[in-house]
């Protein structure tokens, strides 16, 4: 079974807080282009679904951001959630150049 989601660009100076509030949850994808990061924004109900198939630092995620005509697979490296009521605060892709099967 694949694992994807869909990524957008986020937008400069973006407050979290208000994101979260329209129902995105901020991200960031590291090592796609050496030591550069991306900051993305992921709808919630993806990210939900996602993290209910995928493990952390195990599963391969297809990550795509189509406003930077890039895909590429990644694995999520951290999730931050609040204790106790789980509410998603902010997810971790880090890039797999060479993905290999687990």
């Amino acid at each position: 079974m694949s694992v994807s989601i869909e990524c957008q660009k986020r937008p400069e100076k973006s407050n979290p807080r208000a994101l979260r509030r329209e129902g995105l949850i901020p991200a960031t994808l590291y090592g796609h282009n050496g030591a550069e990061s991306i900051s993305l924004t992921v709808d919630h109900k993806e990210a939900t679904t996602l993290l209910r198939y995928a493990k952390v630092n195990e599963t391969l995620v297809d990550v795509k951001i189509p406003d930077l005509s890039w895909e590429g697979k990644a694995l999520i490296r951290e999730v931050q959630a609040h204790p106790w009521k789980r509410n998603l605060y902010h997810l971790s892709f880090f890039y797999q150049a060479n993905p290999t099967e687990a």
